[in-house]
C-alpha cells in the first residue's frame, strides 16, 4: 500500500512540476510590457439599402442576393477583437436604415430600378462616382454626434458604386487615411473616421478597408522616424519591393507576393515575419515561408494573420507606443 501511495504522490509531484515549468515558459515567452487595457469604440452604422419598385419593393440587397449587413458587421467586429488580442471592441450604438441612394458629389442620385438595370448589364454606372460627403455629414449630424461624445466613428454600408472611400478622416488635424482628409470638418472637437463598406462583398474586404486605414495611420505615426527607427517601414517590407529583407508586407502584398492580391503565391522566400510575435525583440533570423503561413490565398485569413502581427503591448520608444492598435483605433492619439 505504501509503495502504491508513494507512486501516486511521485506522479502527482511530476505533474505539478511540469505545470510549473509550463507556466514559467509561458511567462518567459510573454512579450515585455504586458497587455493593454481593452477599449470600446462606439459606432454609428448607416445602411443605404433602398427598396426597388420594379422588384416588388424588396430591398436592394435582397433583390440582388447580396450579403446580410448585420452578419458582415458581426464577423468584422469579432475578427478585429480576436486579432487585437481583445483590445478593440466595437459597439453599434445606432443603426440607421436609409431607404434611398446617397447623393453623388455632382448632385446625381440613382433611381433604384435604373441601378439594378446597370448592375445586371455591368455598365451604365454614373461617372464621377464620388459620394457627397458634405451631404452625409449634414444628414446624419456626424459632427454634432462627435462633439456630443455620442459616437467615435461612422460605418457607411451600401452597394457597389456607392462612391464611398474605404476610409476617410475628419476633425482637427485630420490627415490622409486612404483618402484625402475632410478639411471642412476641422471645427469638430476631435478626429473621427468614416468607413465605407459594401454588402456585395465579404468580411475579408471589410478587413482590407481597415487594413488600409491602419497602413495610412501607421505611416503617419512613424513619419518623423528614419532608417532602422522606422519600425513601420520594416513591418511593411516584402520580397518584391525589398529583396532579401521581407518581413510581414501589407494588405495587397504578402511576404512573397509578386503582384497585388497575390496571397496564394506558393513561391518560397526568406522572411522575418515570425519575429514580430516577439516584439519589440526583432532579432530573429529569417525563415523560409510561403502562402501556407497566411491562409493559402484566402483574403480573410491573410488579413487576420497580418492584423495579429501588429504590436499590441504596453511600453513605448521615442514617444511611439508599442501598442500600434492604439493609433489605428483612435487617430486622436497620433501626434
Amino acid at each position: 500500500m505504501t509503495k502504491k501511495k508513494g507512486g501516486f504522490l511521485d506522479s502527482l509531484g511530476e505533474l505539478i512540476e511540469k505545470g510549473i515549468e509550463e507556466l514559467k515558459q509561458e511567462a518567459y515567452d510573454e512579450p515585455a510590457g504586458g497587455k493593454p487595457a481593452p477599449v470600446t469604440r462606439r459606432v454609428s452604422l448607416i445602411i443605404h439599402n433602398p427598396r426597388v419598385p420594379g422588384a416588388g419593393n424588396e430591398r436592394l440587397d435582397k433583390v440582388l442576393r447580396w450579403n446580410d449587413t448585420d452578419r458582415l458587421v458581426d464577423g468584422y467586429i469579432k475578427d478585429l477583437r480576436e486579432c487585437s488580442g481583445g483590445y478593440l471592441n466595437y459597439e453599434i450604438v445606432e443603426r440607421i436604415m436609409v431607404d434611398k441612394f446617397p447623393r453623388k458629389a455632382d448632385g446625381f442620385t440613382y433611381a433604384a430600378d435604373d441601378f439594378v438595370k446597370a448592375w445586371n448589364a455591368r455598365k451604365g454606372f454614373h461617372d464621377p462616382d464620388l459620394v457627397d460627403y458634405d451631404a452625409l455629414l449634414e444628414e446624419f449630424e456626424m459632427i454634432r454626434k462627435v462633439d456630443a461624445d455620442e459616437v467615435d466613428e461612422f460605418w457607411l454600408f451600401a452597394f457597389p458604386y456607392a462612391g464611398y472611400y474605404e476610409s476617410i478622416m475628419g476633425g482637427p488635424g485630420a490627415f490622409w487615411c486612404n483618402a484625402p482628409p475632410l478639411t471642412q470638418t476641422a471645427h469638430a472637437s476631435k478626429r473621427f473616421i468614416i468607413m465605407g463598406f459594401n454588402y456585395q462583398r465579404g468580411v475579408g474586404e471589410m478587413l482590407e478597408a481597415f487594413g488600409h486605414r491602419a497602413e495610412s495611420i501607421m505611416k503617419h505615426t512613424f513619419r518623423r522616424e528614419r532608417g532602422d527607427d522606422n519600425l513601420w517601414e520594416r513591418f511593411f517590407r516584402h520580397e518584391f519591393k525589398n529583396p532579401g529583407q521581407a518581413e510581414v508586407g501589407w494588405m495587397h502584398y504578402a511576404p512573397n507576393s509578386e503582384r497585388d492580391y497575390d496571397w496564394g503565391n506558393k513561391r518560397r522566400v526568406l522572411s522575418r515575419w515570425r519575429t514580430w510575435r516577439n516584439f519589440p525583440d526583432l532579432s530573429g533570423e529569417p525563415e523560409w515561408v510561403d502562402c501556407h503561413d497566411w491562409g493559402d490565398g484566402d483574403i480573410r485569413l491573410h488579413h487576420k494573420w497580418w492584423f495579429e502581427l501588429l504590436p499590441k503591448i504596453e511600453g513605448s520608444k521615442d514617444g511611439i507606443a508599442y501598442n500600434w492598435w492604439r493609433y489605428i483605433v483612435d487617430p486622436n492619439t497620433v501626434r
